[in-house]
């Protein structure tokens, strides 16, 4: 099968080196430095320094080059820019071609999945979300992980399983879309608590806390937006929560420890080459917490520190401080 990757991060280089072991593959880097290292070195310095891909995977930064050799094409860009991307790439596309999310959030404004963003940019085509604890460099450099590809068609998720699953990354099929990607994008907010736990060094048995009354946060949010509770008990939900929320490699809980140690926003987006889609996503949680009529506590402390409202110091003592109104679910 031809597979085509959009987006020369650190994610999706990684899941287009994965499956170039077995199929033809090209990525496509708006970088056209990037795209040329991927070719010529076969590595990507930029994003995974010091790790080697795949010898077959070809990169190009000609957008129209690499949606028209797609029979199943993989969007792998930052959220803000699903949108622009795939609706450039569109008259491109071939007819009926599946189209898989690596992305981890919502859109600005509309409040959007990304499988819904793109699902308005390519009507009729079959979308689905690949999410988990995969933190890139781990994967790239050999360790077992699993994923979970989600969408409602579960035998176009079975054949994009087989095109996914290689060596020891193993790929799980789910129906539950909503519930799979609002895990994968929730998390990445409670991932920034809990590096702001660390670099405040609170303890484990805060960070502990936060975690725990985080995944039930994101379970309530999930459950009202139609995802299914179990869901987010799997690598979709506290799999994907946990690696996050404690890896050194999590772009997310690293904003947190760097916020917890006294830097600024403005410090921290100069000190780093890709995204950490907690920042967005904390506005977007307080904004669905409200449509919903859903309490979130950890979520909106840390609403308040993304947007100035508060220290990370003052969230803590807010969140350690507050009464505990809500029973644990037994």
């Amino acid at each position: 099968m031809r597979v085509s990757v959009l987006g020369g991060g650190s994610w999706g280089t990684t899941v287009a080196s994965l499956v170039a072991r077995r199929h033809d593959t090209m990525l496509w880097a708006r970088d056209a430095v990037v795209a040329a290292e991927i070719t010529e070195a076969h590595t990507n310095s930029k994003y995974l320094p010091g790790l080697t891909l795949n010898e077959r995977l070809a990169a190009t930064d000609d957008l129209e080059r690499a949606t028209r050799h797609a029979e199943l094409l993989i969007i792998g860009v930052p959220t803000s820019a699903v949108r622009t991307t795939v609706a450039a790439a569109r008259d491109w596309v071939r007819p009926w071609i599946p189209a898989v999310s690596l992305s981890k959030g919502f859109e600005k404004g509309s409040l959007l999945r990304m499988t819904e963003v793109i699902a308005e940019e390519l009507p009729d085509h079959p979308i689905a979300a690949l999410t988990g604890p995969n933190i890139a460099r781990e994967i790239l450099a050999g360790q077992a992980a699993a994923s979970v590809i989600a969408t409602h068609d579960l035998a176009v998720a079975k054949a994009i399983q087989s095109v996914l699953s290689t060596g020891l990354f193993r790929v799980y099929t789910n129906h539950d879309v909503v519930g799979c990607e609002l895990g994968g994008a929730l998390k990445n907010v409670v991932a920034i608590a809990c590096g702001i736990a660390q670099g405040l060094g609170v303890g484990d048995n805060t960070r502990s806390m936060v975690m725990t009354r985080g995944l039930a946060e994101l379970s309530r949010l999930g459950v009202a937006m139609g995802g299914e509770a179990a869901t987010f008990a799997g690598l979709a939900g506290m799999g994907d929560l946990i690696v996050t929320c404690m890896s050194p490699n999590s772009r997310n809980r690293t904003v947190g420890e760097k916020l917890g140690q006294g830097m600024t926003l403005e410090e921290i987006r100069s000190s780093m080459n890709m995204v950490a889609e907690g920042l967005t996503t904390a506005v977007t949680a307080h904004e669905l917490a409200h449509r919903h009529d859903v309490f979130l506590p950890v979520h909106e402390e840390m609403y308040k520190v993304v947007t100035g409202v508060n220290r990370p110091s003052a969230s803590y003592r807010g969140l350690t401080m507050r009464p505990g109104h809500e029973a644990e679910p037994g």
